[in-house]
């Protein structure tokens, strides 16, 4: 997938404050993760950005290029990763105007990619 020309510096913002919002475990795993560069690095690359794109992109593709994208995305979510990016698909500040024409299946399509967990990680840690 083409990733949006979307500035990293403004998503890790965005990623920051979501983080402050966290509770419990959710905000010890995420931000012990997010230290780590190679960690901070590879979630932005593989979950973050593309999503980002698909939320730009997505509400003016067609169906068959949103859901080809979409099964072209194959990562899974800890929990605490689907909580820090659902504000993007649902409407964080940065990214209101993005998503003000997502037709609301799409929005849905991608709320349910970030329910997928990885079979061998257990939801909490």
């Amino acid at each position: 997938m083409k990733l949006f020309s979307f500035p990293q510096a403004m998503l890790e913002k965005a990623i920051a404050k979501r983080i402050l919002s966290l509770q419990g475990e959710e905000r010890t795993w995420f931000t012990a993760h997010w230290q780590q560069k190679p960690y901070k690095k590879a979630f932005i690359e593989r979950k973050a950005m593309p999503l980002v794109t698909l939320v730009a992109k997505g509400k003016t593709w067609d169906v068959a290029t949103f859901d080809e994208a979409l099964a072209e995305w194959d990562v899974s979510f800890h929990e605490a990763e689907a909580a820090v990016l659902r504000p993007l698909i649902e409407g964080d500040g940065l990214l209101q105007l993005m998503q003000k024409n997502l037709p609301p299946e799409r929005a849905e399509k991608l709320l349910q990619h970030l329910a997928r967990r990885p079979a061998s990680l257990p939801i909490t840690e």
